[in-house]
């Protein structure tokens, strides 16, 4: 499996992206999700989508603001991002989990084993 990340760019505070991954080969991923890392700062959990069945999960910071979506028919998962602030200026990451990845495990960095290059997001104030 192979993933595609795409749709990154400059936006001034309160705009919007639209982020996609494209996924290549057959997905085996129980859930696929996007992670984020700013310069000097840990990769961190953004959104994920269960491959089946749909579910969502974000974190905090951007509840609200982002919404993750996926497409089976098309391999492709979306990271719809409104509103923006200057603190969402990251390389932005998407990400398939293990097939046996469960619930509790879905926010997990560890959890992921197939990664995109990145895209890089910069939201100015």
């Amino acid at each position: 499996v192979q993933l595609q990340a795409s749709g990154g760019g400059l936006v001034q505070a309160g705009g919007s992206l639209r982020l996609k991954c494209a996924c290549s080969g057959r997905p085996s991923a129980r859930y696929m999700g996007w992670f984020r890392q700013a310069p000097g700062k840990e990769r961190e959990f953004v959104a994920v989508i269960k491959w089946q069945g749909g579910s969502t999960y974000y974190a905090d910071s951007v509840k609200g603001r982002f919404t993750i979506s996926s497409d089976k028919a098309e391999n492709t998962v979306h990271l719809q991002m409104n509103s923006l602030k200057p603190e969402d200026t990251a390389v932005y990451y998407c990400a398939g989990s293990r097939p046996g990845t469960i619930t509790s495990e879905a926010r997990r960095l560890e959890s992921y084993v197939y990664w995109g290059q990145g895209t890089q997001v910069t939201v100015s104030s």
